[in-house]
């Protein structure tokens, strides 16, 4: 695939300001339901959204937990630092990190990094701020400058787990083209109803539509769910600013499945359909192909190069053949779970291996989200974005929902 000819200017649209969800809806399955599974567009509900789901099928959930990760720490000049915590460092384990008790380090992005001299920050407190956050006595250190990312060590008092304090003390990091601070709302509505492993700093948006009700539907059809977990990073909103699509660095992402995740999953691939639930299910169920793939051809599993499912040479195997490789490896290793990292890029020549269907909302103009779709579906994306403008359908995180079939 001649990737380097793809232009990302080629996968714009217009985008009024007044189209983006600044809010969710009262209820979360109030959204509305773009289905496309037969080459054309559909207005509905997504409450209906079962009665478009094939029978004897796989739906896969991201169950991530998007944390408190925005901080508020205070220079004795009394300038205000916001860091923000991107990924743990030190201990590097998500679960380690969150269950520390005194201190810990995490990579982070700092704003107003340049005031920020390496002297000890103290959590930036007013008089209204409660006494059990002020008796945290929580502080931050720069430990070291990594391109445009900091080694930020935070140390507290109290024996609360760092978990705990970012509850207590951050804020949830809402997406910047909403271009408002966090509310008490989005403690809630930013995240899905199932959301339980801790790591996030972007929630994983497809799966904010679902309720109970949905959940009840989906399985009353005998379509059987399942679970993953993919942390999804900032990297998320990043646009892309290379003209070529080539020159631009995908983000790397944390994710893990168990080895009963995998069993079922080879059950269905290559004669069931498998439907994802967002684009981060997307990318983790991509990546398991290519992991088992590393399996097969050097014997154990290895990182996914953003670019390896494009090599001129292609790759045969099926994906029963390399998840069950995958599984073989693990077996054999004792391992129940599977952790590794992930930054597969998918954009329009991508095979899909593993998914049949998507559900995922509107993304952004020229972002690698849309690339995914285009993938996905090919040109008819340009008319059901033009179909989703013209119907009143709301856009990105806080916004509808669609349903989209595998054409490729």
């Amino acid at each position: 695939m001649e990737r380097c000819l793809i232009k990302i200017e080629d996968y714009n649209y217009p985008l009024p300001e007044e189209r983006i969800a600044k809010y969710p809806l009262k209820n979360r399955d109030d959204s509305k339901l773009l289905v496309n599974v037969d080459g054309t567009f559909k207005d509905e509900k997504f409450v209906n959204i079962a009665e478009y789901l094939p029978e004897n099928s796989l739906m896969i959930f991201n169950e991530t937990k998007v944390v408190p990760a925005r901080l508020l720490f205070q220079r004795q000049t009394g300038a205000v630092i916001e860091i923000f915590c991107l990924e743990p460092y030190h201990p590097e384990d998500y679960q380690i990190s969150f269950a520390q008790t005194a201190s810990c380090r995490w990579k982070a992005i700092v704003g107003n990094v340049k005031k920020w001299k390496g002297d000890t920050l103290h959590l930036y407190t007013q008089a209204d701020t409660s006494a059990e956050i002020t008796s945290i006595d929580m502080k931050a250190n720069l430990i070291e400058r990594v391109d445009n990312t900091c080694i930020v060590e935070f140390s507290w008092d109290g024996g609360l787990s760092f978990s705990k304090v970012i509850e207590l003390c951050g804020k949830i990091p809402v997406p910047p083209y909403l271009n408002r601070d966090t509310e008490a709302i989005d403690y809630v509505r930013y995240q899905t109803m199932y959301a339980r492993n801790d790591g996030s700093v972007a929630a994983p948006t497809a799966g904010l539509h679902f309720t109970e009700r949905e959940i009840g539907q989906i399985k009353a059809k005998g379509i059987e769910t399942d679970y993953l977990c993919l942390h999804v990073g900032a990297g998320t909103f990043l646009p892309v600013k290379s003209e070529f699509i080539a020159d631009h660095k995908m983000h790397s992402e944390p994710f893990s499945v168990s080895v009963k995740f995998l069993e079922k999953l080879l059950q269905f691939v290559n004669n069931k359909p498998v439907i994802s639930v967002g684009t981060t299910s997307t990318r983790c169920l991509e990546s398991l192909y290519y992991i088992g793939v590393h399996c097969i051809e050097r014997g154990e599993p290895g990182f996914v190069d953003q670019w390896e499912p494009y090599r001129d040479e292609g790759y045969s195997y099926s994906a029963a053949e390399a998840l069950d490789a995958l599984i073989v490896y693990m077996k054999s290793h004792n391992l129940s779970q599977i952790s590794s990292r992930t930054c597969l890029i998918i954009v329009p020549g991508f095979k899909y291996r593993i998914i049949s269907y998507l559900v995922t909302n509107f993304h952004q103009p020229q972002s690698t989200l849309l690339l995914l779709v285009a993938a996905l579906i090919g040109e008819q994306w340009k008319g059901m974005y033009q179909f989703a403008l013209d119907n009143g359908f709301r856009f990105l995180s806080y916004g509808d929902s669609s349903l989209l079939k595998n054409f490729y």
